[in-house]
């Protein structure tokens, strides 16, 4: 049904924005991140996206359930226990983040270097 459908990201109306912005959001990326590494009860996925509300955590996987990226899995027992793992989808956009996140981990130093250039070149620049 959809697969005649061309969708762009830099068009206002495209409902891909709305995706992008879900798994390139700050939280969207760290979750899938660390979902990237397993599959985690909703507790122990708050423990390891550091500083992430019960709140935010809970929209942002609903939003990536509903993009047909994140699955959730409730097991009828009490009391309850909410599993949730990468679709295959999900695993596949996962990919990507993390290769962007192993490459900003890895080249930080270059990154706090140029900061302390810019931040000495504004400085100056507002003291003459």
């Amino acid at each position: 049904m959809t697969d005649d459908l061309v969708f762009n990201v830099f068009a206002r109306a495209c409902t891909s924005r709305e995706t992008l912005e879900h798994v390139t959001g700050r939280w969207g990326s760290l979750t899938l991140g660390a979902l990237h590494e397993g599959s985690f009860r909703f507790n122990e996925l708050r423990r390891r996206v550091d500083g992430v509300s019960e709140k935010m955590l809970a929209q942002t996987l609903h939003a990536l359930e509903r993009d047909g990226l994140v699955h959730r899995e409730a097991q009828p027992t009490n009391p309850p226990r909410v599993d949730y793992t990468l679709t295959p989808l999900g695993r596949e956009v996962a990919e990507r983040l993390v290769g962007l996140i192993e490459l900003v981990e890895g080249r930080m130093p270059d990154v706090l270097t140029a900061r302390e250039t810019y931040d000495e070149e504004r400085a100056a620049a507002a003291s003459a």
